[in-house]
């Protein structure tokens, strides 16, 4: 008996669905919906990625989900992973991978839904040992639990069925590599597509389907409720809440506007500053870096680098949301105060907020903007400056 670690071993990870029952395409894709605030997909990537018996990992996706993919796969390594797009059906996307995987010359070779983020190692491991025990074809399975009932068109029960030796299949199913790789080739010279799953190709040909213990845990997410509890299962018990402070202040000087949270307004004075000088965008930058320790708008923009000699401020609240969402948090709320005499903050609020929500991504319910004067007081009553306060507020989950 050989080890699967001795052996070079491929994952193809499906992933080239609608999923019709999930919702569609209102959405998005099923795999790339977020549960843990990480796609569906890069649970499932990951868990193949840390075992070390899989040398390279195959994504096969619908040709029009490249930037959703990409996306997904932002925080992922790379290195192992080769996309490819997939087919009319499923049997036919899954060929796609296999064909993709010649030039690698696997041993093993696991199949797996994308939509399956809860696959534990051990299982893989057991698929890939029962594969090492010289089994051509591996299937993780449970025992049926529930009574069975067949039922007519008008829904009315005929018989119940003996769940006596019955099964429910799950993925990653395991097969050598040339074994399966000529099944899928015959029914493709055959034309059958009609087959539910890769071991029904191995039986189509003759040869034995080994089972080993499914998981319970490892679940296929079909519908909404599926997403929702996968969701529940993540999140942490109770809210990691952050919020963080932001302050800024810029110069008047003669000009012809001031522009504040991404809008330019009209005014006899502008503000003077190494980029637009955006006090409301810089100081909610502060704000949001400071929910995940990453420093201040300086450490990423500093003033001494010339090619933000001039730039638009919302190319830093970007990269500060971004980077928020690296770390796996979702900005819940974001507060800006401006403290001016002039220009009126009034008439142009709701574009500022506006602004705000399509730089950050989030609703505009979530966006507040506010402005008081200093009554007269200081280098602001004289209005030799402007100067905003900021605070974000952003949740963290388990993957934070």
């Amino acid at each position: 008996m050989s080890n699967f670690l001795d052996h070079k071993n491929v994952a193809i990870i499906v992933a080239a669905g609608r999923g019709e029952r999930a919702g569609g395409l209102i959405d998005g894709p099923k795999q790339y919906r977020l549960i843990g605030n990480r796609p569906i997909i890069a649970h499932t990537i990951e868990k193949f990625q840390q075992h070390s018996g899989i040398s390279h990992l195959i994504i096969v996706t619908h040709i029009d989900d490249d930037e959703l993919i990409t996306t997904a796969c932002e925080n992922v390594d790379r290195q192992n992973i080769t996309l490819v797009h997939g087919g009319a059906t499923r049997q036919q996307s899954v060929l796609n991978g296999l064909k993709a995987a010649i030039e690698m010359n696997p041993k093993f070779v696991l199949i797996h839904d994308g939509v399956r983020p809860f696959v534990t190692s051990a299982l893989i491991s057991d698929v890939l040992e029962g594969l090492s025990e010289g089994h051509d074809a591996v299937l993780p399975a449970t025992a049926v639990a529930d009574t069975l009932k067949r039922a007519n068109q008008d829904m009315i029960i005929e018989d119940t069925v003996s769940r006596e030796n019955l099964y429910a299949a799950q993925t990653p199913q395991g097969f050598d590599f040339q074994t399966i790789l000529s099944a899928h080739l015959k029914a493709e010279q055959a034309e059958r597509f009609d087959f539910t799953d890769d071991c029904a190709l191995i039986e189509w040909i003759g040869h034995e389907v080994f089972i080993v213990q499914g998981s319970s845990e490892n679940t296929k997410l079909t519908t909404m409720e599926d997403i929702k509890m996968a969701n529940d299962k993540l999140m942490p018990a109770f809210a990691d809440v952050r919020t963080g402070n932001g302050y800024d202040v810029h110069q008047l000087v003669d000009g012809d506007h001031v522009t504040l949270c991404g809008i330019d307004i009209p005014h006899n004075k502008a503000l003077s500053g190494h980029s637009d000088a955006d006090v409301a965008l810089h100081a909610l930058t502060d704000a949001l870096l400071a929910t995940c320790g990453e420093g201040d708008i300086g450490d990423h923009f500093p003033p001494t680098d010339p090619q933000w000699k001039g730039a638009a401020s919302y190319i830093f609240l970007e990269h500060a949301a971004k980077i928020i969402r690296d770390h796996g948090g979702i900005i819940t709320n974001a507060d800006v105060s401006l403290i001016a005499e002039q220009p009126k903050i009034g008439p142009h609020r709701q574009k500022m907020r506006e602004s705000l929500a399509k730089i950050l991504g989030i609703d505009v319910v979530r966006c507040s903007v506010k402005a008081t004067t200093n009554e007269k007081i200081g280098f602001i009553g004289r209005e030799e400056g402007i100067a905003a306060i900021a605070t974000a507020t952003v949740v963290y989950g388990a993957n934070s």
